[in-house]
């Protein structure tokens, strides 16, 4: 079978990482990453000789506006324009500056009968389906253009989804402990305080969106840090239910995408997570599970509290991978496409 030809538009923060979770993919082809500007990370793979994740080759075309005497200064080699791109691909990865992609619809996938997915920072209106791997893959297969989730809500709604289809859930009340940036970012200063924003938060509207059935709401809480967010979740079972540590416990630790880890091993925070990626030998310290603590879960009546870190700048990529294989077709069911890109990222392997 033909491979899934693939362009990232965007060397960002995502647009790496994607470029990368393509690159593992044997059933797709990465043609090529597209930016704006010579950027540091551009530069480095310019070092790397322009080969990244599993040996492949990262063609790079030059969106319009951009100076290529800048890529030629910086011995970038630059393999066409932007248009020449999506010229050559079946799907694009759009992790473009939030309005720039949906000038990117506009202007070049529907000229070029391109489908796309588009990031969180993305309106929905861009979209035909708020998409998310888990909740509702089957509502993204065959459609041309999907967007996914934030990275929080991407967290959230793993761990949701997972007690609804195990249990039934009828509301979720949330907090989130939010990183401030990525790292390298300096737009944001905020430094030894913590700001609050209004309720309820987007990630509990984004829930609902993909999730009507269950009622969410939330306060977000920006922290002067910037490796993960750390989010916290009451939930509800459907019909009075008691929902036990054990059952959630239970249901948590079957999930692919969640790694479920205790204070006791070391894992004392965001920042041990970073670390055990690391170590581990992960790209760029990245983490694609969210990680869960088992002394985080709690009962409250027939309730049931836990917690859970976000890898900010990795979470989004098993989804997106998700989300190329039920645009295309590769796979019609969520068991399917989910279990292809656990393969090909090795999600889950810790678990065995």
């Amino acid at each position: 079978m033909r491979k899934i030809r693939v362009g990232v538009a965007g060397y960002g923060t995502i647009g790496q990482r994607l470029a990368d979770g393509v690159a593992l993919q044997e059933d797709m082809e990465l043609v090529g990453i597209a930016d704006l500007a010579p950027t540091l990370s551009l530069q480095a793979l310019r070092e790397r000789g322009m080969i990244g994740e599993n040996g492949v080759k990262y063609n790079l075309y030059l969106v319009d506006g951009a100076n290529e005497a800048a890529f030629r200064e910086k011995d970038i080699p630059v393999a066409g324009s932007f248009a020449d791109l999506c010229r050559n691909v079946d799907i694009m990865l759009d992790s473009a500056p939030g309005g720039v992609g949906a000038q990117n619809k506009k202007n070049y996938y529907e000229k070029y009968g391109v489908k796309a997915i588009f990031q969180g920072g993305e309106s929905n209106a861009v979209a035909d389906v708020f998409f998310h791997g888990y909740a509702n893959y089957e509502k993204g297969v065959g459609q041309d253009y999907l967007k996914l989730t934030s990275c929080n809500t991407t967290g959230l709604i793993r761990t949701v989804d997972c007690l609804d289809r195990a249990f039934g859930i009828e509301k979720v009340a949330i907090t989130i402990i939010r990183r401030v940036a990525d790292p390298g970012d300096y737009h944001r200063g905020l430094t030894n305080a913590l700001q609050m924003e209004k309720a309820p938060t987007h990630q509990a509207l984004d829930l609902m969106t993909i999730m009507p059935h269950v009622n969410a709401t939330g306060i977000l809480v920006h922290t002067p840090v910037t490796h993960g967010h750390i989010i916290t979740v009451l939930a509800t079972a459907k019909n009075g239910k008691k929902l036990t540590k054990e059952m959630a416990l239970e249901a948590f630790r079957k999930h692919p995408r969640i790694r479920t880890v205790t204070l006791a091993e070391g894992f004392k925070g965001n920042a041990s997570f970073f670390k055990y990626a690391r170590d581990l030998g992960n790209r760029r310290g990245d983490m694609y599970e969210i990680g869960l603590w088992e002394d985080s879960i709690v009962e409250s009546g027939n309730d049931i509290m836990y917690a859970f870190n976000v890898p900010q700048e990795s979470i989004t990529i098993p989804e997106t991978m998700d989300a190329i294989r039920a645009a295309t077709g590769l796979q019609t069911t969520r068991e399917e496409g989910t279990a292809m890109t656990n393969k090909y990222l090795r999600i889950g392997a810790f678990k065995r």
